[in-house]
């Protein structure tokens, strides 16, 4: 997630990652160190838990945009997760913008779709 205040993103990402997964996430968070924003990545389990995990972690402080991982919204069966995660993002950021990776290996070129040129935050 960005902020304008604290630069931040968020990836859902359905847990548990694997060592590909973790690898990769490593050099998204990188990548939004390489262009001056801070990033947190938050793990959600597949199940009830999900929308209240993600309400609790955006509540912790203030985010400009959220990015969505494929891993969420792309395999047909997680689309009721995806609508899950969406309204939670809503919900408790509803001034941050949602964005959409093809991989962790593009969270932060996602994020700057959304991102004004100079911000600190993600």
């Amino acid at each position: 997630m960005i902020t304008s205040q604290i630069p931040a993103k968020l990836v859902a990402k359905v847990q548990p990652p694997n060592a590909r997964t973790r690898e990769s996430i490593a050099v998204a968070l990188k990548q939004f160190t390489d262009r001056g924003w801070e990033s947190d990545v938050g793990f959600i389990r597949p199940d009830e838990t999900a929308g209240p995990a993600v309400v609790h972690q955006l509540r912790s402080t203030n985010y400009d945009c959220v990015v969505i991982g494929g891993g969420v919204r792309l395999p047909p069966r997680n689309l009721a997760l995806f609508e899950v995660v969406i309204n939670a993002v809503r919900k408790a950021a509803p001034g941050a913008a949602i964005a959409f990776n093809t991989g962790p290996q593009d969270s932060a070129d996602a994020a700057a779709r959304w991102v004004a040129p100079g911000s600190r935050s993600v």
